[in-house]
Order: C-alpha cells, then structure tokens, then sequence
C-alpha cells in the first residue's frame, strides 16, 4: 500500500483540483432536496469524469502530444482561438470563485477577518506556494488534503448512522424522482471538475509516465483517485440527506451544514466538516493555481510551432508564460473579493466550466477514433459508448443552464 500510494499522484491530484464549492453545494443541495435515493448519480458522475480523463491520457500515450497540442495542430485554428479565450475567462471566474469559497471556510472557522480578507490572504499564499514548489512537494501536499478532506466527510457521513441498506441499494438502482433532473444533472457535471482535468496531461509528463506500462499505472491511478472522488460526493450527499438544510441558499449552505452538524453531534463534529470544507476548497485553488498556468504556456509554445513537437518544461519561454498566467490567475480575480455577491461568483462558475464539457467529449471521440491520428491506443467500444453519453448529458446540462442564468 506504501509503495502504491507513493506511485500514484497526478489522478489524486486532477481529483482534489475538480472538487470545489460549487461542486459541494450542487452536491449538498441535492442530497438535502432528494435524500440517499440519488447516490446512484454520483456514482455515474464518477464513472463519467474517468472516461473523460482516461481518454486525455489515452491520446497522450499513444501521439506524445498533449491533448491541447493535438487541439492546436489537428483541429481548425478557430478552436484554438475559442479555448484561449475561454482560459481567460473561466480562469478569472473560478479564481474569484475559488478565493471566495476559501474565505468563506476560513472566515466560518476564525471570524477574525471578514471573508474578502481571508480570501485575499490565501490567494497569496497559494500563489507564493506554487510559484516556490517543484512538483513533488505539490503533489504530496496535495495528497495530504485529500487524505484530510476524505477521512474528514467520511467520519461526519458515518456518525449520521443513515439507513445503511438504502444506501448500499441506491449506489447501484437508479431512481429519479419528479422534477430533479436538474439537481441530479449538476451532480454528475460536478463530479471530478471540468477543465481543469486538462491538467492530468500536464501531471502525467512531470511524472515521468510514458510508456505503455505507465499508461496500466495511469488507469489504475485514475481509478483509485475516482473511487475517492466518488466516495467523498456520496459523503456529502448522506450528510446532506441527514439534516436537511433545504432552507439555507447559496454558498452558505455549506456553512449552514456545519452549523447543523454542531446540533446534531457538538461543536467537535461541526470543526471536522468545516477543516473537511476548508481543505477541499483550498486544494481545489491550488491545483488551479499549479495546472491551469500549463495550458497557456502550452497554447503559445504550441500555437507558434510549425512542427508538431512536445513542448519542454525546461524551455525558458514556458517558464515565462507559466508564471505570468499564475500572476494573472492568482491577482486578477481578487477584485471579484469586493463585489458583495458570493453566491453569484459560485454561480457563474458552475455554469462557464459546465460549457467546456461537450466540447471535451467530442474531440475525444473524433481524435481517439481517427486513424490518422490516433492509431496506436484507439478507444475501445465502451470508452465511445461513454463519451456519447458524456456529450449527451453535458450538453444538455450546458443548455439548461445558461437558460436559467440568462432568462430567470
């Protein structure tokens, strides 16, 4: 077990990064609303965003390349202008989200300092902690905060004592009840993150993986750090289940679930869920802070090559593009701190990482499938299987709701 946990890394770490507030509220939401009948949607969630993942490491081991230097020198130059601009825009977004989400756990645990303080403070330091750290100590301090948040939500779910057959059954018997197809949606886009599994590509090739045998370790890597993943959302969701905190909105929910906790086992079990809460948060803003920055050094190392080389860790222009995108995605957002509406950062978030979704599962399925691109590790027939259904259901999730954001 020593020698796997030393082993394994950049799929703990793409796990811990996608697993934010807006993930936790969605997550919280549901489960208080629908109780354990929907645990079936996580599970699914889980399966989803590994297919998703396994196929950006499928491209990678079979061209070199990683899937954004496939996107730039195999797909049409307009795609490469839309993920740029898209970069921007989400990173802007989930940074302010981000920040704010660790204010809000820090300010819940040390009302000393008001929320926009706190966030600013640990914008900075996450900022200072990558800018400083190789990628090992990023990733064994990444696994330190699963290893907290995981026990953590595990401990708060178990001493809710739910009905532990209902539980087990509706891990594997799906039920739908009336009118939550929305809920149950932003649950399974939840699950694992959206853009930021981009990053697995970059985690993969500071680890050294790849051979054929490194991409065996790489789904197995994938599997463990999904079954985590997974049974950190279905911990959320029986607490959730628990208390009922149905009449708490926004992002608060999360602090109103603490609050909660603290009636129904003391204030010990309130603090476990809060360092659980601080912890999944915060380890999401630094995975952002440490891989996002990689895809635009990427992009413009990539998008001005001719060849279609692998870009170099090493080469002084990636550096400088790598520390000038963690400048913007650490800084920039920090004026969204003092705009006095949280709970409408969140949701912004939650619905500009919905949109990068279909985008992601169409390429995978045109990429991994063409011979001409592709034609060492091609998908086999239930990763496509998946994909369509991950297409289908993340579109229609990107629908509803920009719908809801724009018309309501």
């Amino acid at each position: 077990m020593k020698n796997l946990f030393k082993s394994l890394g950049p799929g703990f770490i793409v796990a811990a990064t996608g697993v934010g507030a807006g993930d936790m509220v969605a997550s919280t939401v549901a489960g208080g609303k629908y109780g354990l009948i929907i645990l079936w949607v996580v599970v699914f969630g889980a399966v989803l965003k590994y297919v998703l993942n396994e196929g950006i490491a499928r491209w990678q081991f079979a061209t070199g390349s990683t899937l954004l230097e496939g996107w730039i020198h195999n797909l049409p130059k307009i795609f490469s202008y839309y993920f740029i601009g898209y970069l921007f825009i989400w990173s802007f977004i989930v940074g302010g989200a981000l920040t704010t989400s660790c204010g809000l756990a820090f300010n819940a645990m040390f009302p000393v300092f008001s929320i926009e303080i706190w966030s600013v403070i640990q914008a900075i330091f996450g900022f200072f902690l990558i800018y400083f750290s190789k990628y090992s100590v990023f990733e064994l301090v990444m696994k330190f905060f699963v290893g907290i948040m995981f026990f953590t939500f595990i401990i708060s779910a178990i001493l809710i004592n739910p009905d532990w057959g209902l539980t087990v059954t509706s891990l594997f018997y799906p039920e739908i009840p009336t009118g939550s197809s929305k809920f149950l949606l932003s649950v399974i886009g939840g699950v694992g993150g959206s853009l930021t599994i981009l990053s697995y590509s970059y985690w993969i090739r500071e680890k050294k993986w790849n051979s054929a045998d490194d991409f065996k370790k790489s789904k197995i890597d994938l599997s463990v750090a999904y079954l985590f993943t997974g049974l950190f959302c279905i911990a959320i969701v029986i607490i959730a289940s628990g208390i009922h905190p149905d009449e708490i909105k926004g992002e608060k929910i999360l602090i109103g679930v603490a609050n909660k906790l603290n009636e129904f086992g003391g204030d010990w079990l309130k603090w476990t869920y809060l360092l659980g809460f601080w912890c999944a948060v915060f380890s999401s803003l630094i995975g952002v802070f440490q891989g996002v920055p990689y895809m635009f050094s990427d992009f413009m190392k990539s998008l001005h090559s001719r060849r279609k080389s692998v870009t170099e860790f090493s080469d002084e222009k990636f550096k400088k593009y790598y520390r000038a995108f963690l400048l913007y995605i650490a800084g920039a957002p920090l004026i969204l701190q003092f705009i006095q509406k949280p709970s409408q950062i969140i949701l912004i978030y939650t619905i500009i990482g919905a949109l990068f979704m279909p985008f992601l599962a169409v390429t995978l399925l045109y990429m991994n499938n063409s011979k001409k691109l592709n034609y060492n590790l091609p998908n086999p027939v239930w990763i496509n299987i998946f994909l369509v259904i991950s297409l289908s259901l993340f579109g229609y999730l990107s629908y509803i709701e920009i719908f809801d954001f724009l018309y309501k």
